[in-house]
């Protein structure tokens, strides 16, 4: 995993903005319409060719395919996974029910949009939970290196996401196995074919875990603290587990509090979920920094140190309003995790989540989501320069 040597690097999430024609093709389907399968495929490959070329003239150094033939972060595993069934709705957030009015503009807002919730519909287990067939990962891996060939150098690293194990068995209701443990064991084989894949396709892996402590808020929002904390111990051993055969240094994890616009004021501080967090087996973490209930929480770094092979992959790029930071802004942001870390070099540069994790419930223009990821680069160079880099 490439660190910031010579200057702060920068990346993001992993989704960004779909074409309209291709998200309305996976709305429809997530609607159960019939469509055309080899359309959505042509128009995702076509979207995948197009998305390298804006992430490198944005200058991301550390770029992906955008999740452009995906629907979701995570929903698209019900095509690759045994033992789905049925739907069911995920419970309300505790700080959505907290404010009636936000609720209301909440539900109104979500229903007159064309995209593919990943609130409503969702699939259960109802079977056991086995990876199909790894053709699907490999085709992804395999026309995405392809991409990046026909283009040498567009990115010093590239890199490709997979959800954890924790997103999906929250997600994902369990109807069939007796125990939350076994339930998370089945899941953590599953995905070790995805996590395998990409790694030996020569990508980095970015595990995408919002479960990590999103779900203080949903799943645990009525329940003590330490049960939440247990949950996350576990994924984490999950997690753990599925990468065992990979070197760390491969992996980065992303945690987050929920891609979604709203009060956030239930949700669990990161110095409580930290030390369960840091026992992950990865090379790098990936948190929200720009998000204004979160900003402050670099400084658990001060406390509870990463290792010395580790790095911190900082949010300074907020993903779900239209505001396009200034680069001033975004260079102090990364100077205060700089100096929570200590060490500069081991500081990239991202967003604080994806611009688009499930297609077509992005809040950022798609105009302004370039002009965001511009300010990110003009601030990682300020950055560079203040911390005696270049």
């Amino acid at each position: 995993m490439q660190r910031s040597d010579s200057r702060i690097l920068t990346t993001h999430t992993g989704s960004l903005p779909r074409p309209r024609d291709l998200t309305q093709l996976y709305a429809l389907r997530a609607r159960g319409e019939a469509v055309d399968e080899v359309a959505i495929e042509r128009a995702g490959r076509d979207a995948v060719r197009a998305i390298v070329r804006k992430q490198h003239e944005a200058g991301i150094d550390v770029g992906n395919n955008g999740e452009q033939q995906r629907d979701s972060f995570f929903l698209y595993l019900k095509a690759r996974l045994s033992g789905l069934g049925g739907s069911w709705e995920r419970p309300s957030r505790a700080d959505v029910d907290r404010y009636p009015d936000f609720k209301r503009i909440w539900i109104e807002q979500h229903a007159s949009r064309t995209q593919v919730s990943a609130l409503g519909g969702l699939p259960k287990a109802i079977g056991e939970v086995h990876y199909l067939d790894d053709r699907a990962i490999n085709d992804e891996c395999r026309y995405f290196t392809a991409v990046l060939q026909d283009d040498p150098g567009v990115f010093i690293e590239p890199f490709m996401n997979a959800p954890s194990p924790g997103i999906l068995a929250t997600a994902v209701r369990n109807e069939h196995y007796d125990t939350l443990a076994g339930y998370l064991a089945a899941l953590g084989e599953a995905l070790q074919v995805e996590y395998e894949a990409i790694v030996s396709s020569g990508l980095l892996l970015q595990i995408d875990a919002p479960d990590l402590a999103l779900e203080r808020a949903m799943i645990y929002k009525d329940a003590p603290l330490k049960d939440f904390l247990g949950f996350a111990e576990a994924v984490v051993d999950t997690i753990n587990g599925a990468i065992e055969a990979i070197p760390r240094e491969k992996v980065r994890l992303h945690v987050c509090w929920g891609n979604y616009e709203g009060p956030h004021d239930c949700d669990v501080p990161l110095a409580d979920i930290w030390p369960a967090i840091r026992q992950a087996k990865v090379g790098a973490f990936f948190f929200p920094f720009a998000n204004p209930r979160h900003a402050h929480e670099y400084r658990v770094f001060e406390q509870l140190p990463l290792a010395q092979d580790q790095i911190i992959i900082a949010g300074v790029i907020d993903s779900l309003t239209n505001f396009v930071e200034h680069p001033e802004v975004v260079a102090d942001r990364i100077e205060r995790v700089a100096a929570a870390v200590g060490e500069p070099h081991r500081v990239i540069a991202g967003t604080d989540c994806g611009f688009d994790t499930s297609a077509g419930m992005g809040r950022v223009a798609e105009d302004v989501v370039w002009a965001k990821l511009n300010a990110l680069t003009e601030g990682a160079r300020l950055a560079s320069r203040r911390l005696g880099m270049t």
